[in-house]
């Protein structure tokens, strides 16, 4: 299963010529796994002005797999911000570290365009899909 980041998503509906919006369109084709949890679903609606493009949208995401947000998500949550800032690495937006977490507890791959994902996985079992 792989977890798509909002930075991805929002790429792909803009038709943005990059990297991992290729993937997604391939990952799309090949009818993969693909998932998404409440936040990246809140980041990437809540940009939308158009009512007619945020229904599209909405519609579109919920054939998607939802990975729900336990308690366990938001504790590790924390502690991934915490452990990284021991370490001197402050993460721009805890929202990324709620988002390595849910990856984390369902084991799925992070499809992303935000270099905190790579500090994020590089201290943690945060698994990046390449």
């Amino acid at each position: 299963m792989i977890l798509v980041d909002t930075t991805v998503w929002i790429d792909f509906f803009i038709n943005r010529n990059a990297p991992h919006v290729k993937i997604l369109h391939e990952l799309i084709e090949r009818e993969e796994d693909l998932s998404l949890c409440g936040v990246i679903l809140t980041e990437i609606l809540q940009g939308i002005r158009s009512d007619t493009d945020y229904f599209k949208t909405k519609e579109y995401l919920e054939d998607l797999v939802f990975l729900p947000m336990r308690h366990g998500t938001f504790l590790r949550s924390a502690e991934i911000y915490r452990s990284l800032r021991k370490k001197g690495i402050t993460i721009r937006k805890s929202i990324d570290c709620m988002i390595a977490s849910v990856a984390i507890e369902y084991d799925a791959l992070l499809l992303h365009n935000d270099r905190d994902f790579d500090y994020i996985a590089k201290h943690s079992n945060l698994r990046i899909f390449d």
